[in-house]
């Protein structure tokens, strides 16, 4: 039986497979065999693989590939490493590859330039706190992303790589927008400290703006201004180093990471010397008012010298003459002044009195706590130039926002996995151990100022009241130029490498493709520098520097990265709870909850420093998000949130179980059936047209089709169909699902699409189908809606559906005709409502017409249906036609005669159902019935229009045929003496009658809505089911032909 198998078709897999039109990520493994027959049965003989000879094709030999696979690096595009390439194997371990460039990327400005000043504002408690709450954030992201590091490869791209493969493409472009925006604000920030560095604690006179004599805004705007232009031309220079050649940032990387460690072993070696010997650095205090050190060199009022008091500098700097009966400032005169030991030393005791926080104003002085003061509230402050004063309003937020960057760098091994020995092994060892020492130097150094340096000089942000001195470089030994020199180059370094990161990730992003106007970004020199994107950089940096303040361009930063570490813990709670079946880390040290916490961490965060930061950035993340999503390229990456989209489903469909939709949530969920033509076209596409018009209650839509054959040799069939579906549905605007089976003959098919569209709860419960163009056969239209009413579903029949409007057709005036004949659950009511919601009907008036009997009140009835409207919320005129008794007359004897003359023919002509089917199209429409005094004639030798064309098909011509063709049968003679069935003369007159009466009232209507009758419970009626509903619509331009569901769809309650 195998043997007889043939080789695998086109359509069942083959090379040139359609396929189901989703990209797929590249393999070089399927499909990848091109070795030819003869060299494929020599590989294969005596190997006992005979049997899997044929597949070879597609699925080649496990041993044959093993090698490959152990090696596998096709990855996705756009993730491959952008930096050189080289030749020799990675070589780095742990401690090069991850630990110390994490170490490095962790340690900055912050800690040398404000670690100190929050610990002195904040206190120890509640800097401790501060710090042990970022440290846990990044700790818990590193926990997160060493899973997501482990599940897998992670080429350059660091974060940006992990979300967008863990999230999709939306979240990653808008996170990795976010996480680039963070990188370049923290080049801007390095270099702002960098300068402050320069200009406060090296070379003050290199100033531009010379701030000499001047106080508070002046001097201010002064600082600033030469922090934007010394900014600008360091970033000019940095950005020029980049491009010149990155590979010397590279090289110089180590030289910054040592002056890094040495300026922290500095500051340890000096907490030790302090218990031994403390530092001499004697702080002024005047009253309890911290003095700036700088005018005078003796902290007193006077002197003895030669057996006499003379003053000193500092009483000429508050006295208006050098002698002791000058006029002095009033607080000078009544406070005494003070010298305090500014490092008093680990073993001083200090510690207790910084255990608080000290907030201030902007422009409040800086108090010794414990000393009092003496001071007039009426008298106005002067000589304010001669204090130390608070330079900023601080707060515990503001505390958060300006140190959390200190503790960012942690993706610093992730980035580079390719150049990794053990990737698996050493990124989350090395990154965790990062961490950990990061976070013990930051909680120590907390402590430690808090225990050796005095209150007034942790305040005393600038140094100014120890001789301008790096508050931290007093504490250093055994000078503070080791912490000033090796904090200024290290800075230097982190800009730099800021400005070769930031280029390189946005490069990252702009070949992926997801943000198309980001293409050009992608784009650089020969060797591959990202040239553009430097640019690009460099711009956005200069942002920064005019921004100037680095207490502001903190907590900007501190955003961006918060976002980017929230949705790489977001990626791997998600991937932890959907239990993904790719989801298979070799590090097992995580659980959903721990990234939960670190993501709700980093969003409390967010907020907890700036509230509107954070909603900026948010917003610029969902703009991205937004744009990527609607104009972005399509990438299919098996990102999670498919995952999410799965349970979401599955969970609304569980509900949806739970129990029918009550009449208020009801809405037509529609089934549509096509027709395919030969080619797999679409026969009538304008049935999605009016699906589209029917849908502005939303609800599902499934457009399904049947393919004659079986499903091995007519799959390709299927897939052609199923893509013409598709392509009408985008055309159309239909949003739903396109569903093709394959069945032995049409008819089964349409019942196995009526039986097992949609899924549990999600089911259709209304079948729209055009008009048959073979209604003389009822056994197929019979059978759809003797199934839709067994399965209680609403059937929707569109007579002339070439006749209706498309979607870009506009009616601006016109009637909607409701013929309402006997009630259905309210559907004749919701379909013309559903409708005018659509442009197409919207100008569209509602007419709703009933039929009243002999015994009916007419009068009583219409007030009736208006108030019944009126409750249903429903604006129509309402119309009551009155049909009287009449006589049955000779036409509808006739024609009664007629249409069962012509079943009987056939069923003696004992035709089979494909005879018939075809015996009946050929057959043409000439004056085969008397003309109905009442229908409309077409114009001789005059085409009718596709709206007026009325699907006969049946002809005198048939009974000449069918006595030509069976002479022997004797009993066609007697059919043309035969009489009647009164109860089919009953109901071809009320066919009549009912045609009549509508075309007198709605010959003009745009669409005519009308009762659709039951088939007859007699199967001996079946015959002329179809004859009565073309007699009942005759003449009509649009009809659209209704039967309910059983159910009541429609409710006057709220």
């Amino acid at each position: 039986m195998l043997n007889n198998m043939t080789d695998t078709e086109e359509g069942e897999g083959g090379p040139n497979s359609q396929g189901d039109g989703n990209p797929k990520e590249s393999s070089p493994f399927i499909n990848s065999s091109s070795a030819s027959d003869v060299e494929k049965s020599q590989q294969y003989d005596g190997k006992n693989m005979a049997l899997f000879e044929e597949e070879m094709d597609n699925s080649p030999m496990v041993s044959s590939i093993l090698s490959s696979l152990a090696n596998y690096s096709n990855l996705p595009q756009g993730s491959k490493e952008h930096e050189e390439r080289h030749d020799s194997a990675p070589s780095l371990g742990t401690l090069m590859g991850v630990y110390l460039p994490c170490i490095q990327n962790i340690f900055g400005v912050i800690l040398f330039l404000r670690m100190t000043w929050m610990v002195g504002i904040g206190g120890v408690f509640g800097s401790f706190f501060i710090v042990f709450m970022c440290c846990s954030t990044t700790m818990l992201t590193a926990i997160s992303m060493s899973a997501i590091a482990t599940n897998g490869v992670v080429p350059a791209g660091g974060s940006y790589y992990m979300i967008s493969r863990s999230l999709g493409p939306e979240f990653g472009g808008a996170v990795g927008i976010c996480f680039y925006l963070g990188t370049t604000f923290a080049g801007a920030m390095y270099i702002l400290g960098a300068i402050e560095l320069l200009l406060v604690y090296i070379l003050p006179q290199a100033a531009i703006f010379k701030m000499e004599g001047l106080e508070g805004a002046e001097m201010e705007a002064a600082m600033l201004n030469n922090m934007r232009v010394y900014g600008t031309i360091v970033l000019s220079f940095m950005a020029t180093v980049v491009f010149v050649g990155v590979k010397y940032v590279n090289k110089l990387a180590l030289v910054f990471l040592a002056c890094v460690i040495l300026s922290i072993l500095a500051v340890y070696a000096g907490v030790i010397k302090t218990a031994i010997e403390p530092p001499v650095f004697p702080v002024c205090i005047l009253g309890n008012r911290t003095l700036i050190s700088k005018g005078f060199d003796v902290c007193a009022k006077v002197i003895e010298q030669d057996n006499g008091t003379i003053t000193t500098k500092l009483w000429r700097i508050f006295c208006d003459s050098e002698f002791l009966n000058a006029t002095c400032d009033e607080y000078f005169a009544n406070n005494n002044v003070s010298e305090i030991q500014g490092i008093p030393g680990v073993t001083s005791g200090i510690l207790a009195e910084n255990l608080f926080g000290y907030y201030l104003e902007k422009g409040d002085f800086l108090e010794k706590r414990g000393l009092s003061a003496v001071q007039d509230q009426e008298v106005p402050i002067t000589n304010s130039n001669r204090y130390v004063l608070a330079d900023i309003t601080s707060f515990f937020t503001l505390l958060v926002g300006i140190y959390f960057p200190s503790v960012t760098g942690i993706m610093a091994g992730s980035n580079r996995s390719g150049d990794l020995r053990n990737a698996q092994r050493s990124i989350p060892i090395g990154t965790i151990a990062a961490i950990t020492t990061t976070s013990t130097v930051y909680m120590s150094a907390v402590v430690l100022f808090g225990a050796c340096i005095e209150g007034v000089v942790l305040r005393d942000k600038f140094g100014e009241g120890v001789n301008g001195n790096l508050v931290i470089g007093t504490l250093a030994w055994p000078s503070p130029w080791v912490i000033v020199i090796g904090s200024f180059f290290s800075t230097c370094g982190a800009g730099l490498q800021s400005l070769t990161g930031a280029p390189r990730l946005l490069q990252a992003i702009s070949r992926d493709s997801v943000i198309p106007f980001l293409k050009v970004f992608g784009q650089g020199k020969a060797n591959g520098e990202p040239t553009w994107a430097l640019l690009l950089t460099a711009s956005i940096c200069e942002i920064g520097i005019i921004i100037a303040s680095l207490d502001a361009v903190a907590p900007i930063l501190s955003m961006f990265f918060l976002m980017c570490y929230m949705f790489v813990n977001l990626a791997c709670a998600l991937q932890t709870l959907l239990r993904t079946p790719n989801w298979r880390p070799r590090f097992k040290f995580y659980h959903w909850a721990l990234s939960f916490l670190g993501m709700s961490l980093c969003l409390s965060l967010m907020f907890i420093c700036s509230w509107y930061y954070a909603i900026v950035a948010m917003v610029i993340a969902t703009c991205i998000y937004k744009y990527i999503e609607f104009a972005g390229a399509e990438k299919e990456w098996g990102d999670g949130i498919r995952g999410i989209s799965l349970s979401a489903a599955r969970y609304a469909l569980m509900r949806l179980e739970e129990g029918p939709p009550h009449t208020k949530n009801w809405r037509p969920q529609i089934l549509v059936l096509l027709s395919m033509d030969a080619e797999q076209n679409v026969e009538q596409p304008r049935l999605l047209s009016l699906t589209n018009q029917l849908k502005a209650g939303k609800g599902l839509t499934i457009v399904g089709t049947s393919v004659v054959g079986t499903f091995l040799n007519n799959h390709a069939e299927a897939q052609k169909a199923e893509q013409s579906l598709r392509k009408l549905m985008e055309t159309e605007k239909v949003k739903g699902f396109s569903q093709v089976v394959i069945s032995s003959n049409l008819r089964d098919g349409t019942s196995h699409l009526i039986q097992v569209g949609g899924l549990g709860g999600l089911k259709h419960n209304t079948v729209l189908v055009s008009w048959p163009r073979t209604w003389k056969q009822p056994e197929d239209n019979l059978q759809v809606v003797r199934e839709t009413t067994a399965a209680n579903m609403a059937l929707l029949v569109p007579k002339n559906i070439a006749a209706y409007p498309s979607n870009g057709e506009r009616f601006t005036e016109g009637h909607i005709d409701v013929w309402w004949i006997v009630h259905d659950g309210g559907m004749l009511m919701l379909l013309p409502f559903l409708l005018r919601q659509h442009k197409v009907w919207r100008k569209c008036k509602m007419r709703i017409f009933t039929v009243a009997q002999m015994d009916d009140n007419s009068i009583q009835m219409k007030k009736d249906l208006i108030t019944f409207l009126y409750h249903l919320r429903i604006d129509a005129e309402v119309e009551v036609v009155e049909m009287h008794d009449s006589d049955i007359s000779a036409y509808t004897y006739e024609k009664t005669l007629v249409m069962e003359q012509r079943s009987q023919i056939l069923k003696q002509m004992h035709l089979t159902k494909n005879e018939m089917e075809r015996e009946v199209q050929l057959i043409q429409n000439k004056n085969a019935t008397p003309t109905s005094p009442t229908s409309p004639t077409t114009p001789a030798g005059g085409a009718a229009t596709p709206g007026q064309e009325m699907q006969m098909t049946w002809t005198d011509k048939a009974e000449n045929q069918a006595a030509a063709a069976h002479p022997e049968q004797g009993g066609v003679k007697d059919i043309f003496n035969m009489k009647p069935n009164q109860s089919n003369v009953r109901r071809m007159h009320t066919a009549l009658r009912l045609n009549e009466v509508i075309m007198k009232k709605s010959k003009e209507a745009k669409l005519v809505l009308l009762n659709m009758p039951g088939p007859p419970k007699n199967r001996m009626g079946e015959d002329n089911y179809m004859e009565f509903l073309e007699v009942l619509t005759e003449g009509l331009n649009r009809v659209l032909l209704v039967r309910g569901g059983g159910r009541e769809v429609i409710t006057i309650y709220s």
